[in-house]
């Protein structure tokens, strides 16, 4: 095993061991939640490795590092997610690998990605991303729309050819009433998530957590979470 892989071994499995104790912790089998590895920054032949040690699920923010990343391993059985801000001029392109767009937060990219998934002759799983910093009809201060904007999203969504409603997404906000209290961040979000699939039961995907705060959305209730400093290592600074 070469020293890459023994570190990213041992990484994932102090995540593990994490993620299976704040299920016991509160009473979910483990097999409820999904780890996701976000492997922005990183090449693809981490990605590979991390593919060899049993990772199914991998996440990217940036299309232009993500679509060669997933050309280079488009012969693995990886579920790719498109977790970051995503600007309509890029659609096309994150359509042609993501499996599920982890972002969507406004109607104009409802319609570019109906668009563009159609034209691909795929079904494009979708996360409404909901911004727990953000007043009635503005975006958060890292993407997503106020609470109040989810049901109208949901609605395009699911009206949309060519796209697939699968629940919410949320990034614990660093500014505003749930700035630092993540647990309760995230439980605003299981309430947003079960009224949303009150209506769309089949929207049960929950996605929440990272690094430093697993554990918290875990309690919660979330259904996946986006590991990525606690599984590659801190990330080499950009620019």
């Amino acid at each position: 095993m070469t020293d890459r892989k023994a570190q990213l071994a041992e990484n994932l499995a102090r995540v593990e061991e994490r993620i299976s104790a704040a299920c016991a912790a509160a009473g979910r089998e483990r097999e409820d939640v999904t780890l996701i590895v976000v492997t922005k920054t990183y090449p693809a032949s981490d990605v590979r490795l991390l593919h060899e040690l049993g990772v199914r699920h991998v996440a990217e923010n940036r299309d232009q590092d993500a679509a060669p990343k997933a050309a280079a391993c488009a012969d693995l059985d990886l579920t790719w997610h498109f977790v970051g801000q995503l600007q309509t001029n890029k659609v096309r392109s994150v359509v042609g690998y993501a499996h599920e767009v982890q972002s969507v937060d406004r109607l104009k990219l409802v319609t570019a990605l109906s668009s563009a998934a159609a034209r691909a002759g795929r079904e494009l799983g979708c996360l409404i991303q909901v911004a727990l910093d953000a007043e009635s009809g503005e975006r958060g201060e890292r993407g997503g729309v106020a609470p109040d904007g989810v049901e109208r999203l949901a609605d395009a969504v699911t009206a949309a050819p060519g796209l697939r409603l699968d629940g919410l997404m949320t990034v614990a906000p660093l500014a505003g009433p749930y700035a630092g209290r993540q647990r309760a961040a995230f439980d605003r979000l299981m309430e947003l998530a079960s009224g949303l699939r009150a209506s769309r039961p089949a929207a049960n995907m929950v996605s929440a957590g990272m690094s430093a705060d697993l554990e918290d959305a875990v309690a919660a209730g979330a259904t996946h979470v986006r590991i990525g400093t606690a599984v590659l290592g801190d990330r080499p600074r950009l620019g």
